[in-house]
């Protein structure tokens, strides 16, 4: 597991911490970068010597920013994968489904894509300087299912429809009072409250933990298939005008026009 390019892995008494490490572009992710997440995720999930994971950004400017814009304009796609698919969908599913709780600590932005992965992780703790958001329709994409329905169970209906109509930035004070991050902590004792939630959770029975994180996804399991329908309308729209204005506004350092797009 030495041989990662896009993250870095590493095991700490019981606590597997999974690193993103793409902070030249504040931690998004590519395909590649999606296929090493998914390997650790399960790498974590095999091993005896892991009991809780946590995700996180290098840096201390972004956890992650979603999916790379740049990649996308570049190559008109997110690149070259192992499998020939971008398997953002398999890393949704391994954070839901890998039997140990998963803790997010967000230590800068979390935007778009990256912003999914804080809300699927069992628990967030946030450093103080880190925000929350959307960016999908400024940039022609959009999550459906985890993305926003579950999300809207999260923090309710009313404010995640705020998060993806205005594209509110929350500041992490913010997200606490409306229920999207666990706790606030410095940003300097970011780690040191991770570990701390670590080693609470470890002394508790793995065995109990896995069935209660399952009875938890039970509830919105459905989610996933509502998402798995909306990334097939997602990859026939990434081709469409309106979605190219979109990518090619943000590369271009402009605000995107949609209003040709509004009768359709």
């Amino acid at each position: 597991m030495t041989d990662f390019t896009d993250i870095t892995y590493e095991v700490d008494n019981g606590l597997a911490w999974i690193t993103i490490n793409r902070p030249e572009r504040y931690n998004a992710f590519r395909a590649h970068t999606v296929d090493e997440l998914v390997l650790a995720f399960k790498r974590a999930w095999g091993s005896d010597d892991v009991g809780v994971i946590c995700l996180t950004g290098a840096g201390d400017k972004a956890f992650c920013s979603g999916g790379d814009q740049k990649q996308r304009a570049e190559t008109g796609d997110y690149g070259p994968s192992q499998s020939g698919l971008f398997e953002v969908e398999a890393l949704h599913r391994v954070m839901r489904d890998v039997p140990k709780p998963v803790i997010a600590a967000v230590n800068g932005i979390a935007i778009g894509g990256g912003h999914v992965l804080h809300v699927l992780a069992d628990l967030t703790i946030a450093a103080d300087t880190a925000t929350f958001g959307q960016n999908g329709p400024r940039v022609g994409s959009f999550d459906a299912g985890l993305g926003s329905g579950y999300l809207a169970r999260v923090v309710g209906e009313k404010r995640a429809r705020e998060i993806w109509f205005m594209l509110r930035r929350l500041s992490a004070q913010e997200a606490l009072d409306w229920g999207l991050v666990n706790k606030v902590v410095p940003a300097e004792q970011l780690r040191a409250e991770v570990r701390a939630w670590a080693d609470h959770i470890l002394q508790f029975s793995p065995t109990a933990l896995k069935v209660l994180k399952q009875s938890f996804n039970s509830d919105t399991e459905h989610f996933v298939a509502i998402g798995n329908m909306a990334y097939t309308t997602l990859k026939m729209f990434s081709e469409s005008a309106e979605a190219k204005e979109g990518i090619a506004a943000f590369n271009e350092k402009r605000q995107p026009d949609f209003s040709r797009f509004r009768g359709n």
